[in-house]
């Protein structure tokens, strides 16, 4: 079936788009591979590139041929463990007592080489054709459509974001998490979105083409509203949350209401904007799960800086602390807009090599910073000062970003501490992780800070702003100083002193990866838990018959502080995937055994 000039449609497990210049192909979605075929009959010789929609077997389960024919498979950026490294998503999916209700079992079943990801939000010629990428969340987390001009018109292809007017393909997919169908909403803001493209015909992985979309989308965004309105107390504001997400703090700074974790922009007059951490945008609730396919930044709330608040460019992301939900979209902002990464020290350098960790909420991909910042120096940018200044306590790596705007002190404090508390309620007010290498007296060091800082407004990560009197502040001093108190009674610090976090030694990088044979480097920081000085003597356990040069390491180490080792470890020709390395502690007569460990991939 020609739908237009050179764009065929191929019925197959999924619909296949064919779409044809100079006797060579782009396909959209793959499904089984019969398509290869039928090529003479769409006047095409070969196909050289393959874009998938999403990472259901419906679209791709004959990928290999594709692969064999000798066509460029370019993926979902999100979908992409989906399809390359798909063996170790089973290996590792839960499969007793879970919550993750994401159709991702629907993925293929052996993994397949992919060329690339597409380009989200930018536009790149596929053979003839020039094509633009659209995030376009709904029936999986990570689904895209595309956009082509044929002839004047738009054509959409959109996977299986709809089906016919009114309906979806599956509803079930729209579930992402135990009881909750975060699909729908997401299916709802991706209408708006393409809706706001103008396509002329929407071509769906299943179904028939669409030759009005404006009304077909109309009827399904009702359809699905009514449905999740029948779930909740109240009325889901849809269009007020695609049309309005930033709440004016002042003229100059905005809060994004709807990002995850929230999101904050201090605008300039010269028409750029600087970000205080970046997520999630526009998020509808955060599905269940820990691998890429469950976290997807998307880019939809920067339409309205441009359109209500004159913003010409994105030009800083700042991250309060490293954590996934204030960083998620930080690398999609500098493909897309160009943004540069300011970040303190510190974090700069967890951001940019997240695998040396062991930190929960790591980030998949590593963040390079353009501009590392050094903690308590000002910086300026346009007319605003910023500083950074240690803020550990919900982590060790983690900053307040002070500064002034339209007249008031601001300081962005990430996830500290809870900023909606009132005298006389209940709540959690500190926000301790010990995990993230909390430290006993971090929330009192917080405090103190705050004082000299002396904001006005604190903004955080996921409470409402609030103005600042010293009744918040003396509750944040005695809050701080009751829980170093406590830990006191509670923990034999005079004895052996592994701080809060109970641990004694630490090793990096935490994920190594090297080659059958080859070297590669470790280091270990061990601390010294008694008052006095004394040696720190740390074994390297490996697995049997890998080698540690050296085998064993000693120095003097003064009371209550730590000392790096190092250590070059040589693994076996054997291919291993996370095999365990331990770090031995012993301090002077003290044995305390293996308090860190780390991972290789020998590859």
């Amino acid at each position: 079936m020609e739908l237009a000039v050179g764009v065929y449609l191929f019925r197959d497990t999924c619909n296949v788009y064919v779409l044809v210049r100079d006797r060579e192909a782009v396909l959209v979605d793959f499904g089984d591979g019969g398509v290869l075929d039928h090529l003479d009959e769409f006047g095409a010789d070969r196909v050289t590139d393959v874009l998938v929609t999403h990472h259901h077997r419906d679209q791709v389960q004959g990928l290999r041929r594709a692969v064999a024919h000798g066509a460029r498979i370019w993926v979902p950026p999100s979908e992409r463990d989906l399809f390359d490294r798909v063996d170790e998503y089973w290996q590792a999916r839960v499969l007793t007592n879970y919550y993750d209700l994401r159709q991702d079992r629907f993925s293929l079943l052996e993994p397949v080489p992919v060329t690339g990801t597409v380009p989200e939000y930018r536009t790149r010629r596929f053979g003839g054709f020039d094509v633009t990428t659209v995030p376009t969340p709904g029936h999986t987390l990570g689904s895209v459509s595309y956009l082509v001009d044929v002839d004047g018109r738009r054509l959409a292809f959109t996977g299986d974001l709809i089906h016919s007017p009114g309906k979806v393909w599956s509803l079930a997919a729209t579930q992402w998490s135990y009881s909750a169908l975060e699909g729908l909403k997401a299916t709802v803001l991706s209408l708006y979105d393409l809706a706001e493209r103008g396509p002329d015909l929407v071509l769906p992985s299943h179904g028939e083409p669409i030759a009005e979309p404006q009304p077909a989308f109309d009827l399904l965004e009702r359809r699905l509203r009514a449905f999740t309105d029948s779930r909740r107390d109240s009325p889901w504001d849809a269009r007020g949350q695609w049309e309005h997400p930033f709440e004016e703090l002042s003229p100059h700074l905005l809060r994004n209401r709807h990002s995850f974790a929230t999101s904050y922009v201090l605008l300039s007059d010269t028409g750029n904007a600087l970000l205080i951490d970046f997520g999630l945008d526009m998020i509808v609730d955060l599905p269940t799960g820990d691998d890429r396919s469950s976290r997807r930044p998307w880019l939809p709330s920067l339409r309205v800086l441009r359109r209500d608040f004159g913003v010409d460019r994105v030009e800083v992301a700042m991250p309060t602390h490293y954590h996934d939900d204030h960083v998620a979209g930080f690398n999609l902002l500098r493909e897309v807009e160009g943004t540069q990464v300011w970040a303190e020290r510190t974090v700069a350098d967890v951001l940019g090599v997240p695998t040396r960790y062991d930190l929960p909420c790591l980030w998949y991909d590593p963040i390079p910073v353009d501009r590392v910042l050094e903690a308590g120096r000002p910086v300026r940018w346009h007319e605003y000062e910023l500083a950074t200044y240690p803020l550990p306590g919900h982590t060790l790596y983690a900053v307040a970003i002070a500064f002034e705007v339209d007249g008031r002190r601001v300081v962005a404090t990430g996830d500290q501490q809870t900023t909606t508390w009132r005298p006389g309620e209940r709540a959690e007010v500190l926000n301790l992780q010990y995990k993230n290498r909390f430290r006993i007296d971090d929330f009192t060091r917080s405090a103190e800070l705050y004082r000299t800082l002396a904001p006005e407004l604190m903004i955080s990560g996921h409470w409402a702003p609030r103005l600042v009197d010293d009744a918040y502040l003396d509750l944040l001093t005695e809050k701080g100083a009751e829980l170093a108190r406590l830990h006191r009674d509670l923990l034999p610090l005079s004895e052996v002193d592994f701080e809060a976090e109970g641990v004694g030694a630490w090793i990096r990088p935490y994920q190594a990866t090297t080659r059958p044979g080859r070297p590669f480097e470790v280091e270990v920081e061990a601390r010294n838990p008694f008052a006095d000085a004394d040696d720190v003597t740390v074994r390297l356990v490996t697995p049997a018959g890998w080698a540690a040069e050296p085998a064993t390491a000693t120095t003097s180490v003064p009371g209550r502080a730590t000392e790096t080792f190092g250590f070059t470890v040589t693994p076996t020709d054997e291919r291993r995937r996370r095999a365990r390395l331990g770090a031995d502690l012993t301090v002077g007569g003290t044995r305390f055994g293996q308090h860190a460990e780390a991972l290789v991939d020998v590859r």
